[in-house]
């Protein structure tokens, strides 16, 4: 029975807490909704930052390697917050855990040889890179 009781307790200090946080997100949007600007005009949906008003068009072409290596950094960043996971508790995980880290740690060498080999690396364009090979010979 005292199991029961812990067990509810707990349950209730977090419905306490859930009701709390909705209630204190719903005081913040209902206050700015009734203390905030309602000036309407065409100079206020105008974009203003840093003190300048925009100049030109906000659709900027860019490069998808530009994307390719936010997603390398995101993928390779994750598996490294893996890896300090498992050498925070290398000693508790044993053999069997260097073992796992170690097959981790191909597949994460082979991936990374592999957009080696395709070129995902290679920021410079083909003709550029064509130059460099030509006077490298």
């Amino acid at each position: 029975m005292p199991d029961v009781v812990t067990a509810m307790s707990q349950n209730w200090a977090f419905a306490v807490f859930l009701l709390g946080v909705c209630g204190l997100i719903a005081f913040m949007l209902g206050l700015s909704s009734l203390l905030g600007s309602k000036a309407w005009g065409r100079s206020k949906n105008d974009p203003f930052e840093s003190g300048m008003l925009p100049v030109g068009s906000a659709r900027l072409r860019l490069s998808a390697k530009f994307y390719l290596v936010a997603m390398l950094f995101v993928i390779f960043d994750v598996e490294a917050l893996y890896l300090f996971a498992w050498a925070v508790s290398v000693r508790e995980s044993g053999w069997a855990g260097l073992i796992e880290a170690t097959v981790f740690i191909a597949i994460l060498l082979a991936g990374l040889v592999y957009l080696w080999r395709i070129g995902a690396l290679d920021w410079a364009p083909e003709g550029r890179r064509a130059r460099q090979a030509k006077l490298k010979q």
